[in-house]
């Protein structure tokens, strides 16, 4: 298959490029706008491949994402491409909704019109694979139930809601013209790569610096974690053998609470990389909790289990302490980040 990948240069989406190169004989179009979250250096391993190409372009755009469509004449789309960022929704919502609402329906019409033209036995077999969060469906009361794919949707700040916003567009793009979709809700990812301004690397980079680790609140928030390499596992199986209209939450089986996490990321560090410092513990500093935090999300990931097969290999204990381990190994990488060499170097800027 030809498979064009939106937001392929973030997080989620490298993960998932990097797992198709490597794992199966596919080939990748990356459409990606490259703000400041899109970093093409998390796709180095991959980026020689005769199986991979890049576009630079906005999924606003829809003059351009006509020509992408034209010259790649993809087999299926995966939409990744999203403002994702809570605290920045809460600054600044007005590029949450541009991305994640006008610029899917953008994706949609075009992924249409393109689809209408195919021949019935390459129309028959396309699909249409929105990739969204369990964030749509706001909080959990108390420690006991989970979020299914029957859970009514309730988001809580201005990134969940225009995610909810584009999942239903997604919906009635498959029910009103019969497009062929696939809805995925994720929890938390983690794993390498991940932007410095996320809960994780900011934890141990601030520790390695000996900054302090800010924590909302008293860090009692639960999110159930799911290591971005079994992520991209769960994409890929339901982009190939999902059911058209049918939605999927992919989860990790592990609930932590926020401060559980630092806190063991702290005794990590204590062990990998014991410093003046350690314990890191000491540089735990609980701040004043974000409008409307989401208290707890949790998956039931049953039936991606049943129907597809997928399950995680990782659990939290493993897959952080293989996340902490490469940010150790990789602290070049964080640093073109945290000073924004990537980007200037993309732009042409010298250093």
């Amino acid at each position: 298959m030809k498979l064009l990948i939106t937001g392929g240069a973030g997080f989620i989406g490298s993960a998932l490029i990097r797992h198709i190169i490597a794992n199966t004989n596919d080939r990748v179009v990356n459409v990606d706008k490259l703000t400041y979250a899109g970093n093409l250096e998390s796709l180095a391993e991959v980026s020689d491949s005769s199986r991979y190409a890049f576009e630079q372009v906005d999924i606003c755009d829809r003059t351009e994402l006509e020509r992408v469509f034209v010259e790649h004449q993809p087999d299926a789309v995966m939409h990744l491409a999203a403002e994702s960022h809570v605290d920045r929704s809460i600054d600044g919502p007005a590029a949450f909704i541009e991305t994640n609402i006008v610029g899917t329906y953008t994706l949609l019409e075009v992924t249409r019109a393109y689809w209408n033209c195919l021949d019935a036995k390459r129309s028959d077999v396309f699909r249409f694979h929105h990739i969204s969060t369990d964030e749509v469906y706001g909080d959990l009361e108390g420690p006991e139930g989970l979020f299914t794919e029957e859970t009514s949707y309730a988001p809580s700040s201005p990134y969940s809601a225009s995610k909810a916003g584009s999942d239903h567009l997604v919906r009635s793009w498959q029910r009103t013209y019969g497009l062929p979709t696939v809805i995925t809700n994720c929890s938390n990812n983690y794993g390498p790569y991940h932007f410095p301004e996320k809960l994780i690397p900011l934890v141990i980079l601030n520790a390695l610096e000996g900054k302090v680790l800010p924590v909302y609140g008293k860090g009692e928030q639960i999110r159930d974690w799911l290591y971005v390499e079994d992520h991209a596992r769960a994409l890929y199986k339901v982009v190939t053998e999902g059911e058209v209209g049918e939605t999927y939450n992919i989860g990790g089986h592990n609930e932590k609470q926020n401060i559980e996490v630092v806190n063991t990321i702290c005794v990590l560090l204590d062990e990998l990389a014991p410093s003046h410092h350690a314990p890191y513990a000491n540089l735990i500093t609980h701040v004043t909790d974000r409008p409307g935090h989401d208290l707890r999300y949790a998956i039931d990931a049953g039936k991606i289990e049943r129907d597809l097969g997928w399950r995680p290999e990782e659990t939290f204990e493993t897959g952080i302490r293989k996340t902490v381990q490469w940010y150790l190994d990789n602290l070049e990488w964080c640093r073109r980040v945290q000073d924004g060499s990537y980007q200037r170097e993309r732009l042409g800027v010298a250093q």
